[in-house]
């Protein structure tokens, strides 16, 4: 088994899909794994408003520009329908999904959902330069109007798996 854990979207696509292909003995598998949230049934929460995602990255867009967008585009137009069409084309012929429950049980304060983001690879600090202060500013506060008490149901989502088997 090769597995890709949220990073096969930013490799060149069919050459690796065809690469793990000649590496797998029959029956092998490519799994590509991520989180998928949008579109997976919302489980109950512990009370605390969402992160709004959504907002926060219109924020990051603001700070860093249309680019930014165009980087996250993958994750907002769903990895797994793009990973079947890919596996399509391929010599594994196609794939097959299936999902994990998430936990429902995670709760973050302001501070980890900042820090959170600027773990991701499209927010880091860095990439804010001299705005970096202002831009966790706007976060902060973003996130307590959302948010007076600072704690947020993190709901990871749900563990989507896509695997390509060789026959």
């Amino acid at each position: 088994m090769v597995t890709f854990g949220q990073s096969f979207h930013r490799v060149r696509l069919l050459e690796v899909a065809e690469t793990v292909y000649d590496l797998l003995e029959p029956g092998g598998s490519l799994v590509l794994i991520s989180n998928a949230v949008d579109g997976r049934p919302l489980p109950n929460g512990p009370g605390y408003p969402e992160i709004p995602r959504a907002a926060v990255r219109e924020l990051i867009v603001a700070y860093l520009g249309e680019g930014t967008r165009q980087y996250l585009g993958p994750w907002l137009q769903g990895l797994a329908t793009k990973f079947e069409n890919t596996l399509m084309q391929t010599r594994f012929g196609g794939s097959r999904t299936i999902y994990a429950p998430g936990r429902s049980d995670f709760i973050s304060d302001v501070d980890t959902v900042v820090a959170n983001y600027y773990s991701m690879s499209y927010s880091a600090p860095r990439l804010f330069g001299d705005r970096r202060v202002e831009f966790e500013d706007d976060l902060r506060r973003l996130l307590y109007e959302h948010s007076p008490s600072g704690l947020f149901w993190d709901w990871p989502g749900d563990t989507e798996l896509v695997i390509a088997t060789k026959p």
